[in-house]
């Protein structure tokens, strides 16, 4: 299944289920007994999803279609979000940039910063370019969000956790980012303006037919302006997302409704690529990012 949250004609932000082309508003269609929260769905998803379900098979359930409604984030307000550092390419491309080489606790354990939850855009949503920042970067990668509390989840036990995965774009500052990590701390403002998720939140049963081992064999690209410049695979990443959560739940509790980003793909943003395949980010530039059975994440920079 496919949750969307979306606005509808009234501007009020509803909770949808996207099939096909139409999207089905959940409170509504269910009489009410289904919650206006995307976060509490996923919190009891064990009693809606099946109610989720009925309407999705009812082809005479009351629905808008696409252009009807504008998308807003999956998930408006995670109720944290971590964004990880898990591809060995775009941490030895980075590290290369700067002069250096990755540093061997790097291969330790899987690395993790907090983002603002706050900041969240959806598709088609603008992105203003921070006033201080002249190099402005994306990053492409994918997402889960969590479905269940749990504390001390070890690897192997840590899909029992998921709810979905969705698109994530990590907008950079490049120059707000480099200065603040000069003193061994950040990236924080050079990554809080702007965090891009979407089109929508697709259940973990989906990616099924994908799954090799433990990651998925996901092909995923990033263009500006309509010019694939960005092309990866998810199934290259170092530090699966059981990884990832054994770490991020290292004596610390997840909750429903938390992100945890992948971190970006190999060759996945500017940075790596260099200037001379693409300039930084400017104002009028429409970044799309793809990955497959996830759909695509537009946005233009203003």
């Amino acid at each position: 299944m496919k949750f969307v949250t979306f606005y509808d004609s009234k501007g009020n932000m509803r909770v949808g289920c996207l099939e096909n082309d139409r999207v089905i508003d959940l409170n509504l269609a269910s009489e009410g007994n289904l919650p206006d929260s995307i976060v509490e769905l996923i919190r009891n998803q064990d009693k809606y999803l099946p109610i989720v379900q009925s309407l999705v098979s009812d082809k005479d359930v009351p629905s808008y279609s696409l252009e009807e409604v504008r998308l807003a984030p999956p998930l408006p307000n995670p109720t944290s979000f971590r964004d990880f550092v898990a591809f060995e390419t775009h941490v030895k491309n980075a590290t290369k940039r700067n002069g250096d080489t990755v540093a061997p606790e790097w291969y330790e354990m899987p690395i993790f910063y907090f983002s603002n939850p706050h900041s969240m855009k959806g598709p088609n949503e603008e992105v203003k370019r921070p006033a201080k920042c002249s190099r402005l970067d994306y990053e492409l990668e994918l997402a889960c969000v969590i479905g269940k509390e749990g504390k001390n989840i070890k690897a192997s036990e840590a899909e029992d956790y998921i709810f979905g995965y969705t698109i994530l774009n990590d907008w950079s500052a490049r120059d707000l980012q480099m200065k603040e990590m000069k003193v061994l701390l950040g990236p924080a403002k050079g990554k809080d303006f702007a965090t891009s998720i979407g089109p929508y939140i697709l259940t973990k049963d989906e990616l099924d037919s994908y799954k090799i081992g433990h990651v998925f064999d996901l092909e995923m690209t990033a263009s500006v302006n309509g010019e694939v410049l960005s092309r990866g695979n998810f199934k290259d990443i170092f530090f699966s997302f059981g990884n990832m959560i054994e770490r991020a739940s290292e004596e610390v509790t997840l909750y429903p409704g938390d992100i945890i980003g992948s971190g970006t793909v190999g060759f996945g943003c500017l940075m790596e690529l260099g200037t001379e395949v693409h300039p930084w980010l400017e104002p009028g530039d429409e970044v799309e990012l793809k990955i497959t059975g996830l759909g695509s994440l537009k946005n233009k920079i203003i």
